[in-house]
């Protein structure tokens, strides 16, 4: 995991910009920055999302799902802002989870380019226009050109990890077409069990992708901004920058794919540095 290594000045810059600058909120249709003057927790954790019809942004929001109490302990505010309209948000809270009045959309990606976050490929072969150039470099990225670590990423869905933790418990049950609906218990039979099995991350992947393909002109109304990719910034409540990570790559959302919110770990250090107690926040994540 890396501690951010910007600047204090790069970091009040950062802090002031997603305080002051407003955007659409899913919840309301409101045009207002991502918290409001006087709106305070310990830490906020804002994640820049690609398209929301995505594998990373289905993905990420799956695991603060997974790990909400745990969010709301560390006193961890979530705020979201994805690329899409309202209605792509509104259906991506529905499918997911997360919370509505956490979560902001952006349709045309410019907060990811004014943070010069990675476009993604960017090919340009004369006679297409911007949303098949876009289709284009998306699926050279899927197979790893311009997407470093993609297709590994993909194989340990398939292969399972020991050092992740088990996704799937044994009572639940995954629907995930064109397959039948799978529970849990299944994967035993795969690998075993307490840690991410076989096939079991590749099933949860299956699903987002049938979700997507399902309603794509709803989460993608625009396919312009197919291949933006996002980031991770996690502040404590002075605006100091505790983290980061600018993902460069389908799929390389986190440093730590087997745990994608191992970064957490930097709140815990930073509440032991300055003898600040966890406190409980709201809209971390609907449980």
């Amino acid at each position: 995991m890396s501690v951010s290594s910007q600047s204090p000045s790069q970091s009040s810059d950062l802090w002031t910009l997603f305080h002051e600058r407003p955007h659409l909120r899913v919840s309301d249709g409101a045009a207002v920055p991502l918290w409001e003057d006087g709106e305070s927790a310990p830490y906020f954790l804002i994640l820049l999302w690609p398209q929301l019809g995505d594998f990373d942004s289905l993905e990420y929001a799956w695991w603060l799902q997974r790990d909400a109490q745990r969010l709301q302990d560390l006193g961890v505010a979530v705020r979201a802002i994805g690329i899409g309209d309202r209605n792509s948000g509104q259906r991506f809270c529905t499918y997911t989870g997360f919370p509505a009045d956490c979560l902001w959309v952006d349709p045309t990606a410019s907060l990811h380019q004014q943070l010069s976050l990675y476009p993604g490929l960017s090919l340009k072969p004369p006679g297409f226009s911007a949303a098949q150039r876009a289709w284009l470099n998306l699926l050279l990225m899927c197979a790893g050109i311009g997407s470093p670590g993609t297709l590994a990423e993909v194989f340990r869905g398939y292969r399972g990890d020991r050092q992740a933790p088990q996704l799937i418990g044994d009572d639940q049950v995954v629907h995930a077409a064109p397959l039948p609906p799978l529970r849990g218990s299944w994967f035993q039979w795969a690998g075993g069990q307490g840690f991410q099995r076989p096939f079991e991350l590749a099933t949860l992947r299956l699903r987002n992708m049938a979700e997507a393909l399902g309603h794509w002109t709803t989460y993608v109304p625009k396919a312009d901004y197919l291949t933006q990719r996002g980031a991770t910034f996690l502040f404590d409540a002075q605006g100091h920058l505790l983290y980061e990570h600018r993902d460069r790559a389908i799929l390389g959302f986190s440093e730590t794919m087997s745990n994608p919110l191992d970064f957490l770990s930097a709140v815990s250090m930073n509440q032991a540095d300055s003898g600040v107690a966890e406190s409980p926040t709201g809209c971390a994540q609907e449980p």
